[in-house]
C-alpha cells in the first residue's frame, strides 16, 4: 500500500490491477481539492466519514457517510471538506492509464495551476 501526502491531506492506493486502482483518500477540515479533469479514467466516490461538497460541472452536490458519485471521464470536478472532521472517502479509479499525471486542474488553491498563486485559507 502506496501513500502520499498532499497539501489538502493525504491518500493511500490499496489496490490496483488492469483498469483499475482503489484508494482511500483523506481531506482535512477547511481544505478541497484542486478542480479537475481527467481524459483517460473515470472515477467513483463512496464518502465513508465526513461531509463533502463535491463540485461536478459546475454543479455543488452534498454528501454524507454512505453516500457515491460518479465522475465520468473528462468531468471537471472536485470534492471540498467545509466540515470540522476529516473527510474520508474511498475513490474506484476505471480507465486504460490511471498514472497522476492524468490530472489537468482548472484551478487550484495551492498554486499548482501556471499563473494562479496559492489561497490562504482552504
Amino acid at each position: 500500500m502506496t501513500s502520499d501526502e498532499r497539501p489538502w491531506g493525504r491518500f493511500w492506493s490499496i489496490d490496483q490491477g488492469l483498469g483499475y486502482q482503489v484508494k482511500r483518500i483523506e481531506v482535512l477540515p477547511g481544505k478541497r481539492l484542486s478542480y479537475q479533469t481527467h481524459a483517460r479514467r473515470a472515477e467513483h466516490w463512496l464518502i465513508v466519514q465526513g461531509a463533502a461538497v463535491v463540485t461536478l460541472e459546475g454543479a455543488e452536490h452534498a454528501l454524507g457517510s454512505g453516500d457515491a458519485i460518479d465522475i465520468p471521464v473528462g468531468a471537471a470536478h472536485r470534492v471540498a471538506n467545509q466540515g470540522t472532521e476529516t473527510l474520508i472517502f474511498i475513490e474506484v479509479q476505471r480507465g486504460d492509464y490511471l498514472g497522476e499525471d492524468d490530472i489537468v486542474r482548472l484551478s487550484d488553491d495551492y498554486g499548482r495551476v501556471a499563473g494562479e498563486t496559492a489561497a490562504t485559507g482552504r
